[in-house]
């Protein structure tokens, strides 16, 4: 099977892009069945966090498989409302964090960036070489990592095709955590279970005006804050997590 799917009981599932034999690239079946599953998670009230991470430590993925693509096929990997492998636009309103071992290449570096946070192994990169093949990186690539990281360096990087090593990523701010090489999945769902202790909502709300930050002014994201605080009050949470400090005890969220 191309996506294997892990639903664990602490409100995480971990997501594994399975073709390590292809370097998990990206393919038609596993477009469709990522796409599938983003939808799922997303309707699922019992996960709160997400993992994406690919299978075989050599790779996260090396982007859209170029067999396919030269079948024809490129509309079913990235034709679709969701873009590449249904993920790099879909909507999502719950945290994502990308494991990555290995390379994260062209497709699959616009893969971890499309996620919220990225924990690398030491020996991970991240490149998008698609100039040097006559492409541009169209799935987010080209406009998501000058956000990721200073303007200047990620323009080098995306006229060079050049990869750039997980620790300079890290330096940069592009990744949230460095973890011994093997270890990205494991050093990933820690942080996850770290988010996932906080209350659900609030979490989604804070990440939906964090991710628009960069996109609107003050006055806007005033108006969106305001908004989000006044949807938080009406929940249990919210009345849980004051009882639970005057308690001293640890909150028990329900996600509504």
């Amino acid at each position: 099977m191309p996506l294997i799917v892990d639903k664990r009981p602490d409100h995480v599932a971990v997501v594994t892009l399975n073709r390590p034999e292809a370097r998990n690239a990206i393919n038609a079946a596993l477009t469709h069945e990522l796409e599938s599953v983003v939808q799922d998670l997303e309707a699922d009230p019992d996960i709160w966090v997400v993992v994406l991470t690919g299978a075989g430590g050599i790779a996260f993925s090396s982007g859209a498989d170029l067999k396919e693509v030269s079948e024809g096929r490129l509309a079913e990997i990235i034709g679709g409302p969701h873009g590449l492998a249904g993920f790099v636009h879909a909507p999502r309103s719950k945290p994502w964090i990308a494991a990555v071992e290995g390379m994260a290449l062209a497709g699959g570096c616009e893969l971890a960036l499309a996620c919220d946070l990225i924990v690398a192994g030491a020996a991970a990169a991240f490149g998008l070489p698609e100039v040097a093949r006559g492409l541009i990186a169209s799935e987010g690539g080209t406009y998501r990592l000058p956000k990721a990281m200073p303007r200047a360096i990620a323009i080098e990087c995306i006229l060079t095709g050049k990869p750039i090593k997980a620790e300079r990523a890290y330096e940069l701010g592009m990744v949230n955590r460095i973890a011994v090489e093997g270890k990205a999945l494991p050093e990933a769902i820690s942080l996850a279970l770290e988010i996932a202790g906080n209350a659900p909502i609030a979490v989604r709300e804070s990440l939906a005006i964090a991710r628009q930050a960069a996109d609107l002014d003050d006055a806007e994201l005033r108006k969106l804050s305001k908004e989000a605080q006044d949807r938080v009050m009406a929940t249990e949470d919210f009345a849980e997590g004051p009882c639970a400090f005057v308690e001293k005890r640890a909150p028990q969220w329900k996600g509504r």
